[in-house]
């Protein structure tokens, strides 16, 4: 089986929702455990720029943001529903995500 890892970078406050969506989905399931994932809190950091419509900050003004970076495994074939439920519940205009290949 194919599997992906999936890395996500989200304002720590905005997480809890979208892990509740990914694990009700199946997504964060792994045998006989769900709620398979982990976290790391980092630091965001980005300018939005003329024509942005920022969830945080100001057009113009450098942001830094606390945020997680959220790690988990899916089979390949569940990309697809990983990807639209990540970015209903993601807060930015561009979700940062990371789809990862695993041998």
């Amino acid at each position: 089986m194919s599997y992906l890892k999936v890395e996500i970078f989200i304002p720590a406050e905005n997480n809890d929702d979208l892990i509740a969506a990914l694990n009700e989905a199946e997504l964060l399931k792994d045998g006989n455990y769900d709620y398979c994932y982990s976290t790391m809190p980092v630091k965001g950091h980005f300018r939005p720029l003329d024509g942005a419509n920022p969830f945080i900050g100001e057009v113009g003004e450098i942001e830094e943001v606390d945020e997680l970076k959220v790690e988990f495994r899916i089979k390949a074939a569940d990309r697809n529903l990983a990807e639209a439920i990540i970015f209903e519940k993601y807060p930015y205009e561009t979700p940062i995500v990371n789809f990862i290949g695993l041998v």
